[in-house]
């Protein structure tokens, strides 16, 4: 997948570039089906929770494996389009799947999500995420909010608000003022680019309907992290011909394999990953 000039120049702009249908109807089906039968990241899932008290289930990854979630990530149309955006070649930084059930499932904060990469020794914000929706995301069910352009303001000062880390709430304010607020409702399969600066946000899931979706990090060559953190510093991405998200999407999860070993590492003194 190659990106026009006219896209690339969208996302420098507007800190985001929707990508409608960017994966086909089969590659969402497979995707879809592996996810809901994943018993291994379903127990590696993390209950995230807002203010309220409501919960998102969090399961993450560092390393792209070889399941349908490590080809999505590795995957030529979507590697070749974030090193198109970012300007250089792009390593893995980190995946996560973001499951909201129907009525309890919670509210993520306004943030950057360089709020805190930052302290995780990235010293430009020069890292981006796709976020491919499995579910329809809509208003209802607490779909992604943008602050269209707010990747221009710099990295805004985050803190603890509930379990989650939030942006500087004074500057949220005015920025919601000032700056074009974008509720980016998704058919399953499309996907949502989105720079590491740039303000977002969802609202709890109030409808009775599931809000899932994968979400794929990535750094930049030249920004390797100067310091160790609970994320990688810069491993070579080997790409993969997109074929390989169909070829490989009836097996199952190593990414939750993965997971589940590096909390039995935390758990029993081993080496924290």
């Amino acid at each position: 997948m190659s990106l026009s000039p006219d896209q690339i120049a969208v996302f420098a702009r507007d800190g985001f570039l929707p990508m409608p249908q960017f994966l086909d109807a089969e590659e969402t089906s497979l995707l879809t089906a592996a996810v809901r039968q994943d018993d291994a990241l379903h127990r590696a899932a993390m209950d995230v929770k807002d203010t309220a008290g409501r919960k998102t289930n969090l399961s993450l990854w560092n390393h792209p494996q070889e399941d349908i979630y490590g080809m999505i990530a590795r995957a030529q149309k979507t590697v070749t389009a974030m090193e198109a955006l970012l300007g250089d070649e792009v390593y893995h930084y980190h995946s996560k799947l973001s499951a909201k059930e129907p009525k309890v499932g919670g509210a993520w904060e306004w943030h950057q999500d360089y709020g805190y990469w930052y302290h995780n020794g990235c010293l430009f914000p020069d890292m981006a995420s796709v976020y491919i929706a499995i579910d329809p995301s809509t208003k209802a069910n607490g779909c992604l909010q943008v602050l269209r352009g707010s990747h221009h303001l710099g990295r805004i000062e985050h803190g603890r608000f509930g379990e989650q880390t939030g942006a500087d709430p004074e500057r949220v304010a005015v920025a919601l003022e000032r700056l074009d607020h974008i509720y980016c409702e998704m058919h399953p399969g499309d996907a949502l680019f989105f720079h590491a600066n740039l303000l977002h946000a969802s609202a709890p899931n109030t409808s009775d309907a599931p809000r899932w979706g994968l979400l794929c990090c990535y750094n930049t060559k030249h920004n390797n992290p100067y310091k160790d953190s609970h994320h990688p510093r810069y491993t070579p991405l080997e790409k993969v011909p997109d074929a390989a998200i169909k070829q490989m999407g009836a097996k199952g999860s190593a990414a939750g394999q993965e997971f589940l070993k590096q909390e039995e590492d935390r758990t029993t003194g081993g080496e924290k990953k």
